[in-house]
């Protein structure tokens, strides 16, 4: 039996009980992918990316590993949230124009000591002030980095489009306009290296491609490095109490952790292993979150429907976006239908072994997206369930 099979085995046992659609987290996998991005992280503090993760239980198991600290949000609503419920680390990785979370955030000390904004410019500034209502409570700021690599004179940019803040002087600015800014209190600085840290560099069947990103990341990861140290130092010049610098993500934690400008690390996606995760030479994580969807039609030789699947992850529109199925192995999509939203038909010869009601196993393209389609995940631990605990969605919140 494979190691695949045999987890198929302990999920199936454990969930006998309960009918699919259901979503599920390995336990002893969600904690040894902890222990991987610990590792990696080489003494530097990871904080753990929510939007990845999105379940509060499993936010505050990781939490009490050593290694962890602190959350990173998504958005403000899900940062007073998570505040209010006990977390008082909260940095929101994206501005906001929530008028009424700035409302609430200024008008609360114990929501304004926990949660800390992003901006990258004073517009934004001042959509806060003129938000507040009256509310009086120092607002903390983080300001971001651009991290794209540009190239052939800036003719060619590879990375996200986010902050338009780039070279030390703007940032060094910025820093000033809050610094002159009553209610502000510059705290942090952040910097996500999405070209680096969300690009898989081992492309099964593509090795030309592949090399071409492992070079574009060296080069992206040597030019970032230099500028991020020249954009610390600038900014620190203004705010020498400057908390915290956050850089990497799941797969750019080690070489992102080995600059001395930075002090903390990002995360959250390396805990569960999306199927986007399982394409890198510095890492390899082991998958936690699975969904199953039930096998309600056998439709001929080869072929089993199951009911749901179209859960496609957020991104430019390709096949690396859709679930994939896992377990049992060697199922794989008709061309014409994909998964559906309603029904999912699945060819391979496994098909001829399942039986109506039997449970198909599928990995999410992403992380967290997963659990904006189940109000509940299991948790599985050996061969049973441990614990039934709510997703966000489970506890009525859709952030977005």
């Amino acid at each position: 039996m494979t190691p695949r099979a045999a987890d198929r085995t302990r999920y199936d046992r454990a969930t006998a009980h309960l009918d699919a659609p259901l979503a599920i987290v390995d336990v002893e996998a969600f904690d040894a992918n902890a222990d991987d991005l610990v590792r990696r992280a080489a003494g530097k503090p990871i904080r753990v990316a929510s939007k990845s993760v999105r379940c509060r239980a499993l936010l505050d198991r990781v939490l009490e590993r050593d290694g962890f600290a602190g959350l990173m949000s998504f958005t403000l609503a899900e940062s007073l949230w998570l505040a209010r419920s006990g977390f008082d680390d909260v940095l929101l990785a994206y501005p906001s124009a929530d008028r009424a979370g700035y409302a609430e955030l200024a008008a609360d000390p114990k929501l304004a000591a926990a949660v800390t904004v992003m901006v990258d410019d004073p517009a934004q500034l001042t959509l806060i002030d003129a938000a507040r209502a009256g509310g009086r409570e120092e607002i903390r700021v983080c300001l971001e980095l651009d991290t794209s690599l540009r190239m052939l004179g800036g003719r060619v940019r590879v990375g996200a489009l986010r902050s338009p803040l780039r070279e030390p002087a703007q940032l060094a600015e910025l820093a000033r306009s809050v610094a002159r800014r009553p209610g502000f209190r510059l705290v942090g600085l952040m910097a996500y290296e999405g070209h680096v840290a969300g690009v898989g560099d081992s492309l099964a069947g593509r090795p030309l491609r592949s090399r071409a990103i492992r070079l574009m990341q060296s080069a992206a990861r040597r030019e970032l490095a230099a500028r991020r140290a020249a954009v610390v130092r600038a900014v620190r010049a203004v705010a020498p109490d400057l908390e915290f610098v956050n850089g990497g993500g799941t797969g750019s934690v080690q070489h992102t952790a080995a600059e001395d400008a930075v002090t903390e690390i990002a995360a959250g996606s390396g805990l569960y292993v999306p199927r986007l995760f399982d394409n890198y030479t510095s890492f390899t994580g082991r998958p936690a979150a699975l969904f199953a969807l039930p096998v309600v039609r056998r439709p001929g030789v080869g072929v089993v429907t199951v009911l749901g699947g179209g859960y496609p992850a957020s991104g430019a529109a390709g096949a690396d976006r859709l679930p994939v199925p896992y377990l049992p192995e060697g199922l794989r999509y008709d061309a014409q239908e994909g998964p559906g939203e309603v029904q999912t038909p699945l060819l391979g010869s496994p098909a001829d072994d399942l039986l109506i009601g039997d449970k198909v196993w599928f990995r999410h393209a992403k992380a967290g997206e997963l659990c904006e389609r189940f109000d509940a995940l299991q948790l599985i631990e050996g061969d049973r369930v441990s614990a039934t605990v709510p997703t966000y969605r489970g506890e009525g919140h859709t952030f977005l």
